[in-house]
């Protein structure tokens, strides 16, 4: 539950008879058990408990399997990039191998110990800081002389939950001072707009203090809109995967038919840039749940072979931790201007084509930032996204009135908003694909609440806040709204049976298979048959981070 302050929202569920369960500042907020029917005042966003689970599939070696990852990035092969800075990876836990001797710090939020009984996130320490001890260097990460803190928020089986990932995001935050760079490799699938979703909000909050985070856009495949949350937040730095197609020359780069392509849904350019993720070549965490589920993908005795947007987020991240080592004064948005100002571009890595501003140049990134300015003006959706946060009171006000269909509040309440957040909401309007527009003038401006002689359709349906948060999904639907966000209990151990699972945004037959259902796992993070979606199941050949070789 997130709001004004962790202490208000302890307060807030104290007074609603609930328990709280870990202070999360992060977020401004708690993770708390509420009693079913509860009902929070406005200002609390209540955000659902929800399991994400990491999970990963088969892949087939390539005789004489090489790594092109250095060379593709223009970095030396024997470069030690990296020194002085510390890359916190946020992940499945980091197994204690010799590629990474000396240079791992544990921390562990699962309360299962530390260890990588996964595999995945020990593959992300080796792309971000492996030395390449077993390979003679063949191996070599990107960022060889980086430290790492291993954040484990997940089990040997790859589970973990949204508030495990808060507490994880909460000791970074306690601990900032020692961190510079955080790589999140997951994908959360949030329904959420970021402003008000607590994984993105409390990455954002990193984000000010300094810490340059990375955020996969995600496996979902090549069609527009694909990027997943976190990789969905514009203040983010979001990295899509390329498939260098075994080669070190960039001509022949192309973004991974699985990469995730914007635009959002709520009308984000995204991904920023792609990286290396295909095929690439990393640590194995020996005895780990996917070394010993895809022996084939194994490479000599201490590596493996995978693919996806969780390995170009890594790969990015090592370059930012190589990047802050040359200049340490560097603010994430300067990191991300530096680096979507540099990247290369190549015949299939256009933003068409999934790539943002282009391919991650490692080699022109370096030769910048020393003269880069360490901070930057605010972007737009900077801007933007910090008038609505000045404006979340109001920005409630304006939601509860629109869910109680009350045109004359939802009016009064839009008056009080910001300059600014109206002139946000106008511009993200115009944004819209003509269906999306021609939507949103149905069900928001054809509404009797939202016409009349009064002007007031004029005033805020033709420029609405439902432009870019909320008209790309009903969320204002008639039958979804009497099971609110606001006013029931989203943190309720029964609310799968309750709220928006039970009747809301798509049809009986989905809702009876929804997010906290038992027999979920066929259409969601986990289950063996999840062919057609994400992370998991042995056929997910084409998908996978685990790449299936030609």
């Amino acid at each position: 539950m997130t709001g004004v302050n962790a202490d208000g929202a302890a307060k807030a569920v104290a007074a609603a008879g609930g328990r709280v369960l870990t202070s999360l500042p992060v977020v401004n907020g708690v993770a708390a058990r509420l009693p079913q029917g509860a009902v929070l005042s406005p200002e609390w966003v209540v955000a659902p408990q929800r399991e994400l689970k990491l999970a990963a599939a088969s892949t087939t070696d390539v005789n004489g399997a090489v790594s092109t990852v250095r060379e593709t990035l223009g970095l030396a092969k024997d470069g030690n990039e990296g020194q002085g800075v510390t890359v916190a990876v946020v992940d499945t836990g980091i197994a204690d191998v010799p590629d990474l001797a000396g240079k791992v710090t544990h921390v562990d939020v699962t309360g299962k110990g530390a260890g990588d009984g996964f595999g995945h996130g020990t593959f992300m320490a080796g792309l971000i800081a492996g030395s390449g001890a077993s390979s003679g260097g063949a191996y070599r990460g990107v960022a060889p002389g980086a430290k790492l803190i291993d954040v484990k928020v997940a089990d040997a089986e790859g589970s973990t939950d949204l508030i495990t990932v808060l507490r994880g995001l909460q000791w970074v935050s306690e601990h900032a001072r020692q961190v510079q760079v955080l790589n999140l490799s997951l994908s959360s699938y949030s329904p959420l707009p970021y402003q008000i979703d607590p994984l993105t909000q409390g990455l954002e909050a990193l984000w000010r203090r300094g810490i340059t985070v990375i955020v996969p856009s995600g496996n979902e495949g090549s069609k527009a809109g694909s990027v997943t949350s976190p990789g969905t937040d514009p203040v983010l730095l979001t990295a899509g995967g390329i498939d260098e197609s075994y080669t070190a020359s960039r001509g022949d780069d192309v973004v991974g038919e699985w990469s995730g392509r914007g635009p959002t849904w709520q009308g984000d350019a995204k991904p920023d840039l792609v990286a290396p993720g295909a095929h690439l070549v990393s640590l194995r965490s020996p005895g780990s749940v996917v070394d010993t589920s895809n022996p084939q993908a194994r490479i000599g005795n201490g590596y493996f072979r995978g693919s996806g947007t969780s390995m170009a987020t890594a790969v990015t991240s090592g370059v930012a931790a190589a990047a802050l080592a040359v200049q340490p004064k560097l603010r994430p948005d300067a990191v991300k201007s530096l680096f979507t100002s540099t990247a290369y571009t190549a015949p299939g890595l256009t933003r068409a084509a999934g790539a943002g501003a282009g391919g991650l140049d490692a080699a022109r990134v370096l030769a910048a930032a020393p003269k880069w300015p360490t901070s930057k003006a605010n972007t737009q959706s900077d801007r933007d996204t910090a008038a609505i946060v000045r404006d979340a009171d109001r920005w409630a006000a304006f939601e509860q009135a629109l869910l109680a269909n009350d045109r004359a509040a939802a009016y009064a309440a839009w008056q009080k908003l910001s300059p600014q957040s109206r002139e946000w909401a106008g511009r993200a309007w115009a944004q819209l694909d003509p269906a999306t527009r021609d939507w949103a003038g149905r069900a928001w401006a054809g509404r009797a609440w939202a016409s009349g002689p009064d002007g007031t359709a004029d005033e805020w349906a033709g420029r609405a806040w439902a432009g870019r948060a909320w008209a790309g999904r009903a969320w204002a639907d008639v039958n979804w709204a009497g099971r609110a966000w606001a006013g029931r209990a989203w943190a309720d151990a029964d609310w799968a049976g309750r709220a928006w699972a039970g009747r809301a945004w798509a049809d009986v037959n989905w809702a009876g298979r929804a997010w906290a259902d038992a027999d979920w796992a066929g259409r969601a993070w986990a289950g063996d048959d999840w062919a057609g979606r994400a992370w998991a199941g042995a056929t997910w050949s084409g998908r996978a981070w685990a790449w299936l070789s030609q």
